[in-house]
């Protein structure tokens, strides 16, 4: 069974949802804001980045925009605060706090 995944919302009946919610569409993680799975949220601290991005290809979700190759502040839309950045960061630069 394959569903348009733009068209499942919290009133879809369950018989026309995929087996196991899977998604066959590419690019559906822009139409959900998964972030609110999030119970830990990672801080940026601006004063202690280096610019080095290796905080950037470690998050599995891609929520560290980079402008001008420089991070931005975390997309929290889709961020489910797993902490990996803050592990990888040798700068202290990203610290996890508890709650939204």
């Amino acid at each position: 069974m394959r569903s348009d995944v733009k068209k499942i919302n919290e009133k879809t009946p369950y018989q026309d949802l995929t087996e196991g919610l899977q998604m066959f569409a590419s690019a559906t993680s822009v139409e959900f804001n998964t972030g609110e799975w999030r119970t830990d949220t990672p801080v940026y601290l601006q004063d202690r980045c280096k610019q080095c991005l290796l905080c950037v290809p470690t998050c599995p979700d891609s929520c560290i925009p980079v402008i001008h190759k420089k991070r931005q502040d975390f997309d929290f839309d889709h961020c489910k605060g797993c902490g990996i950045c803050a592990k990888n960061c040798p700068f202290g630069a990203i610290v996890m706090r508890e709650g939204r």
